[in-house]
C-alpha cells in the first residue's frame, strides 16, 4: 500500500478519516480556491485535529493532489466504462471525448483554472502529473486493443498516447482562448482529430 499523500494512495481512501479530509479539502477548495484553504481549516471542516490532517499529508498541496488524482481519475475511468463503439478506436474516441467533456465542467477543475491557473503550469510546461499518468495508461491499454483489431494505425502506442494526452490537454485547458466558437462544437471537433491522429 502506497504512503499517505503519496499520488498512488489517492487511488482509493483507505480509511474514512482520509475520506473525510478528502471531502473538506474539496469543500474548502470550492468555497476559498486554494490558496486560502489551510490545513487548519480542512481539519475543521473534517471533524478531526490539525495533527489527524499532518500525519497523513505535509501540505494543502499533498492533499490536493490526491483530491484531483481521486476525483479525475474516477471521470477517466467512466468514461471508458461507458464508452461504446463499433470498434476500439471508435470506443476510445467515444471515451476521450466523454472525458474531457465531463472534465470541462467539472467544479473543482473550473475553479483551480479560473481561480489560480498557475497551479495547473507545471503540468503543462514542465512536469507528468499522477492524472495525467492515469491518462496515459489507459490511451496505451486502449491503442493496444485497437491496433489488435486493426482500427488503431500501426504506430509506436507511446507516440499515439503521448500525442493523444496533448491534444487532450490542449482542447480542456485552452478551450477557452478559441474566438466565435461554440464549446459544443469544438469539443465535437476534438472527436474528429482524436479519430484522425489514431485512424
Amino acid at each position: 500500500m502506497s504512503a499517505p499523500g503519496d499520488p498512488a494512495a489517492a487511488s482509493a481512501p483507505d480509511d474514512p478519516t482520509t475520506e473525510a479530509i478528502l471531502d473538506a479539502t474539496r469543500a474548502s477548495v470550492l468555497d476559498f480556491g486554494v490558496r486560502r484553504t489551510t490545513l487548519s481549516d480542512v481539519a475543521r471542516r473534517a471533524g478531526v485535529s490539525r495533527m489527524t490532517v499532518y500525519r497523513r499529508y505535509p501540505d494543502v498541496d499533498a492533499v490536493l493532489r490526491d483530491l484531483m488524482t481521486l476525483e479525475f481519475g474516477a471521470v477517466i475511468d467512466r468514461a471508458a466504462q461507458e464508452a461504446t463503439g463499433e470498434d476500439d478506436r471508435t470506443r476510445m474516441v467515444a471515451a476521450m471525448g466523454a472525458g474531457v467533456r465531463a472534465l470541462h465542467g467539472h467544479p473543482l477543475l473550473r475553479k483551480v483554472a479560473d481561480a489560480e491557473p498557475e497551479l495547473l503550469m507545471p503540468y503543462v510546461l514542465g512536469r507528468m502529473g499522477e492524472t495525467q499518468r492515469l491518462g496515459v495508461a489507459a490511451l496505451l491499454a486502449g491503442i493496444a486493443e485497437g491496433q489488435a483489431d486493426g482500427s488503431v494505425r500501426a504506430a509506436d502506442p507511446r507516440l499515439l498516447a503521448q500525442a493523444a494526452l496533448l491534444v487532450l490537454q490542449s482542447f480542456l485547458l485552452s478551450a477557452g482562448i478559441a474566438e466565435d466558437v461554440p464549446d459544443a462544437e469544438l469539443l465535437n471537433e476534438l472527436d474528429r482529430v482524436l479519430d484522425a491522429l489514431l485512424r
